[in-house]
């Protein structure tokens, strides 16, 4: 409803207490290389990686949430109300939380697994199928690494 406030009756977890954190968000596009100039040469957001066109990860420069840019298949049809974000949450204790939220009656699409660019990710479906990936990478998320474009 417009204009008013839900409030949830239990705080909200403190940051640093290892639960869960928002980290970034995932855009997908048709057009990478139009959608990284948006927000490199005309928002002003750094560049930290990309993997040609496939993958771009940028940040504000003022701060170390990320936004991440990613290319939809070739051929393939995307409804943007649903499919056009993913949300990542890091959290530091990953396996245990997804135990945790599946002991709730929540159905990880994947459970935690190492993935090939190093993070541990799990992946699940909002209640309106948007996507979250819940990972932990450390440190590692803010390195820089290919660069190009």
């Amino acid at each position: 409803m417009p204009g008013k406030t839900i409030r949830s009756k239990t705080p909200a977890r403190r940051t640093g207490d290892g639960a869960i954190e928002f980290n970034h968000a995932m855009i997908y596009t048709g057009d990478l290389r139009r959608s990284l100039e948006f927000y490199k040469d005309i928002l002003g957001l750094d560049l930290l990686e990309t993997y040609p066109d496939v993958y771009a990860r940028l940040r504000s420069p003022s701060a170390t949430g990320t936004i991440a840019l990613h290319s939809i298949e070739a051929g393939q049809r995307m409804d943007p109300l649903v499919e056009g974000v993913r949300l990542y949450f890091e959290v530091k204790r990953l396996e245990a939380f997804c135990k945790a939220i599946e002991s709730k009656g929540v159905k990880l699409d994947q459970k935690p697994r190492k993935m090939s660019w190093g993070w541990t990710h799990a992946y699940l479906h909002d209640p309106d199928g948007h996507e979250i990936s819940l990972y932990r990478a450390g440190a590692v998320r803010l390195k820089k690494g290919k660069q190009s474009a």
